[in-house]
């Protein structure tokens, strides 16, 4: 498999690996707070270093994958993947880990202006909307490979091990990366400064962005830990809860992204208000349900958004443009998590049900 073929499996994997830190902390949550004796709002702390240092880079780092190549910028993100997972599984005190998910950041903020520009470059203009909502989607199937393999095997055996061997498969995707197309220009310094110029659209789209990633950041870090402390369950079936929101979410970003419009982020993030009502009910039962709404509407929604940032961007305002769109998403995954920790759980889904409904109201602005 190389060239073009290659373009759809590398790029979901990119994604994948970019928010594996995330999804590890929220499914190995238990074991963290065990593990490093740390109160619950330090969970949303560790969120908050990862995506505060995405959203920096992320208003810097257009230009610099223009001046590297979507290929080798790909490649640098499964390599600082792994470094970050293998301190992440080493890491022998918090300060540690809080560093190791900060590092994390950095393939974050590269993620999606390196595969939106690869997919731009390298795949026609009318299959680009499938192959964007497929290596969306890769975002989801972290979720769901920390919420079932690697938390079982974390439960099983150590979720050091589990960590590892996610730091193995970025390590092993990088070498991979040789199937891609090559970089059509050589590696140069970035001519462009960064710049914060964009048109009225994206700019409500990076609000929407940050509205929505609060909303799904506080669910993705904490729901395995309220499921575990207030629901009764034990932790890999909480952690099954992160596994049931990626599959979910997997089939919604490719389904709905065939069919993205401005008008479908009105409805996927206002339906999305329901998940976390559910969450505040208690009902064991119900937050399957709520992880299903989560997964086919929240989760949905910010693959549509990155559709509609390639469909309104042209040659170099791509990266631009669709990195400013991710910072807005790393902000609201930067400060969602810290808000809902120091609420607690009550408030905390109340709080996260306004977020996906003020999302619903910038989007309608949007239109």
């Amino acid at each position: 498999m190389r060239g073009r073929a290659a373009v759809p499996v590398l790029t979901t994997a990119a994604m994948t690996a970019s928010m594996l830190p995330l999804f590890l902390v929220g499914a190995l949550s238990p074991a963290l707070v065990r593990e490093f004796g740390i109160a619950r709002p330090l969970l949303g702390v560790l969120v908050t270093a990862g995506f505060g240092v995405a959203v920096v880079l992320s208003l810097v780092i257009g230009p610099l994958v223009d001046a590297l190549g979507p290929r080798r910028a790909i490649i640098a993100l499964f390599a600082t993947s792994a470094v970050a997972l293998t301190v992440f599984a080493v890491a022998p005190h918090y300060a540690v880990l809080v560093l190791a998910v900060g590092l994390g950041g950095v393939p974050q903020a590269l993620a999606n202006p390196a595969t939106n520009k690869l997919i731009a470059v390298s795949v026609e203009a009318a299959r680009r909307p499938l192959l964007l909502g497929i290596k969306q989607s890769g975002v989801q199937l972290g979720a769901f490979v920390a919420g079932l393999p690697l938390a079982w095997l974390a439960d099983g055996v150590d979720w050091r091990l589990a960590v590892g061997v996610a730091a193995g498969l970025a390590a092993v995707a990088a070498l991979g990366c040789s199937a891609l197309p090559a970089d059509s220009v050589q590696a140069r310094r970035p001519t462009s400064a960064p710049s914060l110029t964009a048109s009225g659209l994206i700019w409500r789209l990076a609000g929407f962005s940050l509205l929505l990633g609060s909303g799904i950041a506080a669910v993705n870090t904490y729901v395995a830990l309220y499921a575990t402390e207030e629901l009764a369950f034990s932790p890999p079936v909480a952690a099954g809860l992160v596994a049931v929101l990626g599959v979910v979410g997997i089939a919604g970003r490719i389904v709905w992204s065939r069919v993205a419009g401005r008008e479908l982020l009105v409805w996927l993030s206002a339906a999305a208000v329901v998940a976390p009502l559910l969450l505040g009910t208690g009902v064991p039962a119900l937050a399957w349900v709520a992880m299903v709404v989560v997964g086919g509407c929240a989760v949905a929604a910010n693959a549509i958004s990155m559709v509609l940032v390639v469909a309104a961007s042209r040659g170099p305002e791509l990266g631009r443009n669709s990195a400013l769109v991710s910072a807005g998403f790393f902000a609201g995954f930067a400060v969602g998590p810290p808000l809902f920790g120091l609420v607690g759980y009550g408030a905390g889904w109340v709080l996260v049900a306004v977020e996906f409904a003020l999302a619903a109201v910038v989007a309608w602005r949007a239109r």
